[in-house]
């Protein structure tokens, strides 16, 4: 039977799992159901540090947004932006800048509806209900006509959303059609999982996600794959590295187990 709390927007299937709610339980929020918790703790069991990888991805995205607004950028589009939880990509930005903006991207109705509750009273934040792969529709939303000007530079984050697009859905074509509708001095932020840093666990664990009944699977690169990914950006240093290898500030910057600090691959790239 499906789950009925009041937060469960209308129509939801709460039995089919979704990828932004196994998030939310690896993170150990409460926003998830039955189904995401089934796959969660299945993919949990296979790779017990993903916690810490899911940790580590959200400090990486602190770090990003502090680096881009050190660099001037006071907008940002983020992508696939999930249900929210702590140090989200407007908290980190204006508590530097109250006047940044930020549009937030994601499919997810449950993801959706909860951003634009801790989003209301914010005038400089908005979400929009979009799938990532409609560049059009994401790119001409009347939220992200708002805030967004597309003649000062945007930070584009892509944070763990491109192994999601398979080879077959044009993944480097898909990223082109964001970065040509930026302004130069703009900057891409990615996260993906790296192929050739896991073992065999995690393969099964992406098998688990692939078998389940989400719409969502996942395509696994290399370092050359990802980084093909940052075509027309220059990547800044340290490049594409691994994600606890990015400008760390301290330690819970780093995980305690070396190969879940290689489990992402992490990079930011600049439009000149």
């Amino acid at each position: 039977m499906a789950e009925t709390q009041s937060w469960v927007p209308l129509g939801i299937d709460t039995t089919v799992p979704s990828m932004a709610r196994v998030y939310d339980y690896i993170l150990g929020g409460a926003h998830n159901f039955a189904a995401d918790r089934a796959v969660g703790a299945q993919i949990e069991q296979l790779v017990p540090g993903l916690p810490s990888v899911a940790r580590l991805n959200r400090r990486f995205l602190g770090r990003a947004v502090n680096f881009l607004l050190g660099q001037g950028v006071r907008q940002f589009l983020d992508v696939g932006s999930g249900i929210p939880t702590v140090a989200n990509v407007h908290e980190v930005a204006q508590a530097r800048d109250p006047a940044a903006r930020v549009v937030y991207v994601d499919k997810d109705p449950v993801a959706v509806a909860h951003s634009r509750l801790m989003l209301r009273g914010n005038e400089n934040a908005a979400v929009v209900q979009a799938d990532m792969r409609d560049p059009d529709a994401v790119l001409s939303s009347a939220e992200t006509a708002r805030l967004l000007r597309f003649d000062e530079p945007i930070g584009l984050l892509m944070l763990l959303m491109m192994h999601w697009v398979p080879d077959d859905d044009g993944p480097r074509e898909l990223v082109a059609r964001y970065r040509d509708a930026l302004p130069h001095g703009s900057f891409l932020v990615m996260t993906h999982v790296a192929k050739d840093q896991i073992d065999e666990n995690v393969d099964r664990a992406a098998d688990v996600v692939n078998r389940s009944r989400s719409a969502d699977r996942m395509h696994m690169r290399t370092h050359a794959q990802v980084s093909a990914l940052f075509d027309g950006f220059d990547l800044v240093e340290p490049g594409l590295v691994g994600c606890g290898e990015w400008h760390p500030d301290g330690p819970g910057d780093i995980a305690a187990e070396a190969s879940m600090n290689m489990f992402l691959y992490a990079g930011v790239g600049r439009k000149d």
